[in-house]
């Protein structure tokens, strides 16, 4: 587990937050299609917080995309690094985040988020932010649908509805499994909508979220954890 330090100069106020989000969002690749699904590797990240201690555990799983099978992971754990401001999660996310994808003993190639990209009221979420420091391509799976309207999708599995903001495609609202609630997914950076919504399809054999998602998730709560009980 990598202890992580605030970087120096993070942002500490919204106005600067924001003003991070336009300067990186100048930098935004949306012209690329990304990996094929099933070729490479596939990494899920997440994040867990104790607010009360301000701890935050982030983990990083890869996953071999053809397989699924975990190949590597890592975790990470620091200060909360930002207050809880809607739209600006990811100043509060990305240095333990980047801190446990930096961990990892092979490259992560492709890697999805539990939360947005472009489905953002500023077009900037964290599967953006993290794509655009990285290099990576990411996209988010965000569980709720945030501010955005969409019509609901067909039963079956892989149905899809436009995720729409004033009247743009921001992202898809996905079925996953038949007749249950769909996700939604959003690019963040060098992956088109297609092909992210195929990989989701891809990452949920049998249940409503990727296994990415999944597997990091239990890790970073697993991580939380055990730093907690120091602490």
């Amino acid at each position: 587990m990598t202890t992580v330090p605030i970087p120096e100069g993070w942002p500490t106020t919204e106005e600067r937050a924001r003003a991070v989000q336009d300067e990186l969002r100048a930098r935004l690749v949306l012209d690329e299609p990304g990996p094929p699904p099933g070729t490479g590797h596939v990494t899920g990240v997440d994040v867990a917080y104790d607010d009360a201690r301000d701890v935050v555990a982030a983990a990083a799983v890869v996953l071999d995309a053809a397989s699924l099978a975990v190949v590597a992971e890592a975790t990470a754990v620091g200060r909360i690094s930002f207050p809880y401001v809607p739209g600006l999660l990811a100043f509060r996310e990305l240095p333990t985040v980047l801190a446990a994808l930096a961990a990892l003993p092979v490259p992560p190639g492709l890697v999805v988020c539990d939360g947005y990209g472009l489905a953002h009221p500023r077009r900037f979420g964290l599967a953006a932010h993290l794509g655009v420091l990285t290099g990576l391509p990411v996209f988010g799976v965000a569980k709720n649908p945030f501010a955005f309207t969409h019509e609901d999708p067909a039963a079956p599995r892989g149905s899809a509805a436009p995720l729409l903001a004033d009247g743009e495609e921001v992202g898809r609202a996905l079925r996953t499994r038949d007749g249950v609630k769909p996700v939604y997914v959003s690019v963040g950076h060098r992956v088109s909508l297609d092909n992210a919504c195929a990989h989701t399809l891809a990452l949920t054999p049998a249940y409503r979220l990727p296994e990415t998602t999944r597997r990091a998730d239990a890790l970073c709560r697993a991580a939380l954890r055990e730093a907690t009980r120091a602490v």
